[in-house]
Formats: structure tokens, C-alpha cells, sequence
């Protein structure tokens, strides 16, 4: 059980930004009415937005100095964000929550009573997920299945990045700078107690949703390339399957020219350098995205920059 008691816990919510406008005041509200008893920081990540995002947060500010924002100098990305934030953070818990109000802040207290029962990491568990369509529902179904056949980090199924995360585990996602990041498969990975709780997902309070086909895709493909290398271990199995057709075929062409016998036709020669051919390109392709991101790992840009920051005091992490 953590010893610190609710009377001095302090708590940092980690929200990325981009283009929320119309959410942020009432997503603020809903949060001061939740967190009005305890000690806390609400650290907005300004991701690039194009509209009035900022603004709104800067009067918020003003009004509230637990309400903090720091500025990225173009958008990061979403995972980007989530790690600035992180890496800002003073509180002894950190929250993660994204601003649509699809992770509702009245789940807070059972996530601290989870925290306080000694979890370091409590998750949150869409049990029912409104305003989703069916592929969105398949495809992520989907994706938890396949990655937690190819990886050995297990990741919970139906999960997102809502949850509450305690200060060693925060510590330790500092220390992690990969540039492809998962980061509820690093959270996965880091270990200590976890637990999780259901709730029923609501749909977004107004807006897009910023995470296009193509940004999911992406998020889904660092995720396996980053916690698995069975990929690269199925390069070298079809490339054994591979050799082993081509001595086969080999063997059935010797016979049928000691036998006299002409194969008519280019069918069959067609064919196997149609599959010969996939399996290279396949077998490129797959160790061309581990090399990209050999590539991307060895440059040591950093994770993110800041452009400015609001209700900061000293900066904390680069």
C-alpha cells in the first residue's frame, strides 16, 4: 500500500492538444470538480494546433495556476506529446488523458484507491466503446490479438493511453527515449504492479478524431517493430521454405530430363519465380522497417521541442 496520504499526493494530468477547442473548457471543468481536493497540476501539451487551443488554456491559466501549458514548436505526434508532458511532470502520480472527454475524469478516484492499494500502473478497460465504427472495433480487436502472439511484452486488450501512473514508473519512462514510441507497450514492458478497471468509452464530446486510418496504421506498426523480432525471425523461415521448394523442384527437374520427359509450358517456371520473387521483396521489406528505424535511433534528434511554456517554474527534462 502507498503510505502517502491524499492530503499531500500531489497529481499531474498529462492531456495532449491538438485542435480541441470546443472540449478544453468543459474537459477543465469536469476535472476541477473531480480534482478540487486534492494538490494537483493539469499540464496541457500544445501539439501544433491550428485553432484557438492555446488561447483558451493561457486564459485558464490566468484564472487557475495549476493549469500549466507548454507549446511544441510544430505537431510531434500524439505519443510525443503524452512523453513531454511526462517528462514535465512533478506530482507523485501522473495521469494521462487525452481532451475528446471520451476518458472521463470522474474516473479518477477509483484510480487513485487502485493506486493506493499498492498498483503502480492502473489501466483502463473500455468495456463498451460508443461512437465507434465496426472496422475501428475489428481492427483493434484485431491488432491486441497479433501483437500479443508475435510479442513477448503482453499488452492488455481494449486499452488505450488513459491511466494512472506512479512516480518510478515515470522516472523509468525518462530514461526510455526510444524514437518510435508505444507507450502503452512501454508501460507494459516497465513492469511493476498493474491492474486494471472497466468503464464504458463515450463517444467524442465534440470534434475529429485526429487519429486518422493512416496514423493508426502507423501507431500499430510501431508497436510490433518496436516489442517484437518474429518478423525478422519469418524472413529467415521463408527463406528456408524458400530453399527447400527450390531443391524440391530441382530434384522433380532432374527426373523428369533423366526420364526423357519434356515439361511443356511456362506455368509452372512462371510460378515459382512469381513466389521466389514475393518472398524477397517481402523479406526487404520487413528488414528495410528494422533498418529505418536503426536509421531513425542513430540520428539522436530529440523527442520533441519546445516552443514555449506557461506556469513552469524551472524546466525540468530535455
Amino acid at each position: 500500500m502507498n503510505k502517502i496520504s491524499y492530503k499531500s499526493l500531489y497529481i499531474s494530468i498529462v492531456i495532449p492538444v491538438f485542435n480541441e477547442e470546443t472540449n478544453i473548457p468543459v474537459l477543465y471543468h469536469r476535472l476541477n470538480s473531480v480534482l478540487e481536493s486534492y494538490r494537483h497540476e493539469i499540464i496541457f501539451v500544445n501539439d501544433g494546433a491550428t485553432d484557438s487551443s492555446a488561447t483558451i488554456i493561457e486564459n485558464l491559466y490566468r484564472k487557475d495556476k495549476s493549469v500549466k501549458l507548454i507549446s511544441l514548436s510544430r505537431n510531434f505526434g500524439h505519443q510525443m506529446a503524452i512523453t513531454c508532458g511526462l517528462d514535465n511532470t512533478n506530482g507523485d502520480v501522473a495521469i494521462i488523458m487525452d481532451a475528446d472527454l471520451q476518458d472521463p475524469p470522474e474516473l479518477i478516484p477509483e484510480m487513485l484507491k487502485k493506486w493506493r492499494d499498492g498498483f503502480d500502473v492502473v489501466y483502463t478497460v473500455r468495456r463498451v466503446r460508443i461512437g465507434e465504427n465496426r472496422f475501428k472495433l475489428i481492427s483493434a480487436n484485431l491488432f491486441y490479438q497479433i501483437i500479443n502472439i508475435l510479442s513477448s511484452t503482453k499488452i492488455p486488450k481494449n486499452v488505450g493511453d488513459f491511466r494512472l501512473i506512479s512516480k518510478r514508473v515515470i522516472e523509468t519512462l525518462r530514461t526510455t527515449r526510444e524514437y518510435q514510441r508505444f507507450l502503452r507497450g512501454m508501460v507494459s514492458w516497465i513492469g511493476f504492479k498493474q491492474i486494471g478497471i472497466e468503464y464504458k468509452r463515450e463517444k467524442r464530446y465534440a470534434g475529429q478524431s485526429k487519429y486518422s486510418t493512416t496514423e493508426m496504421s502507423k501507431l500499430g506498426l510501431n508497436a510490433l517493430f518496436s516489442f517484437s523480432l518474429l518478423p525478422l525471425r519469418m524472413v529467415t523461415v521463408l527463406g528456408i521454405l524458400s530453399a527447400t521448394c527450390g531443391v524440391a523442384y530441382l530434384i522433380y527437374a532432374l527426373i523428369v530430363t533423366l526420364r526423357g520427359d519434356t515439361v511443356r509450358g511456362w506455368s509452372s517456371l512462371v510460378v515459382l519465380i512469381l513466389f521466389l520473387g514475393s518472398v524477397q521483396l517481402i523479406s526487404l521489406g520487413i528488414i528495410g522497417e528494422y533498418l529505418g528505424r536503426i536509421y531513425e535511433e542513430g540520428k539522436h534528434r530529440p523527442l520533441y521541442i519546445v516552443d514555449s511554456k506557461l506556469g513552469f517554474t524551472k524546466y525540468k527534462f530535455t
